[in-house]
């Protein structure tokens, strides 16, 4: 997983383009880029969506972005669209583990209701959309075997804080964006998931995008999302492992395979310690060479 794609959930022809944009996952969107007017529609051009893609050979996974638990309408969201088993849901303004849980039973139910296998439904938890969800980072782990992955999201945190921007003048997250950013990248690791960066909502800035991309990829993530299709293949590139970083982690993990019992290898004349093993591993699992 490298890319994952926001697209309206009521427009069967954005979500047509998202298939073949190059993203691994499609977050098919039924909160914030739907009117409330049109919520019952999405659910019917969603539901459509993924039953006709379900069975198709290579296709991204496919995520739907439901309403928040205190909205009222994830419900009537899940209802809509479990019939055609999505991949995974994405939950909203996460406020820490027991949110998660909440939604997981909600599945549970939907998915006995709907003869789904029991479990197969993943999820998604946008986990800093409001001040609340920051102090319930650390609360994620064991909170339920779907969790695959935390992101995090400055917008809606930004309308909650009352702040006038969440940029400064040369484009970088001021402060409290940059803490909620660490903060979830901490949730994840301790959770034992993936750790997702949030859009970059300028899309025709694509220099933008990929220096944010290499930070991101520096600090830890492993993935980041997109608000249009020309920015799956920047992300796509940014997010592979480069032949060269395969081949050193490759060394790596053959010089601690060749020494098992050994605390600190040698490669390439640098004293490496298990630390960089662990990394290592890491990123051959990207690449899938684990």
């Amino acid at each position: 997983m490298r890319s994952l794609l926001f697209v309206p959930g009521d427009s069967p022809k954005k979500l047509e383009k998202g298939l073949n944009s190059g993203a691994d996952i499609l977050l098919i969107d039924l909160e914030d880029s739907v009117a409330l007017s049109a919520k019952q529609e999405a659910r019917r051009v969603t539901a459509a969506f993924l039953a006709e893609q379900r069975a198709t050979a290579g296709r991204p996974r496919l995520y739907v972005r439901v309403n928040g638990l205190t909205t009222g309408m994830i419900d009537a969201d899940l209802d809509g669209v479990m019939n055609a088993a999505p991949d995974g849901i994405v939950l909203p303004k996460a406020v820490g583990g027991a949110d998660v849980a909440h939604l997981g039973a909600k599945l549970a139910v939907r998915e006995a209701e709907y003869g789904l296998d029991d479990g197969a439904t993943r999820i998604l938890a946008i986990a800093t959309e409001n001040a609340a969800g920051i102090f319930a980072l650390g609360t994620f782990a064991g909170a339920s075997h779907r969790l695959m992955g935390l992101t995090w999201g400055g917008e809606d945190l930004s309308a909650d804080l009352g702040a006038e921007a969440n940029r400064d003048e040369n484009g970088a997250y001021t402060e409290p964006y940059r803490l909620a950013r660490s903060l979830t990248l901490f949730g994840a690791a301790a959770a034992g998931i993936d750790a997702i960066d949030s859009v970059y909502t300028n899309f025709r800035d694509m220099a933008g995008l990929e220096a944010e991309c290499r930070m991101a990829r520096r600090d830890g993530f492993v993935a980041k999302m997109a608000i249009h299709p020309a920015q799956v293949p920047v992300i796509n590139e940014a997010f592979t492992p480069s032949p060269e970083a395969i081949a050193r982690a490759q060394a790596v993990l053959d010089a601690f395979k060749a020494n098992p019992e050994a605390g600190v290898v040698g490669v390439e004349g640098e004293m490496l310690d298990r630390p960089h093993l662990l990394r290592a591993e890491r990123l051959l699992r990207r690449a899938g060479r684990s």
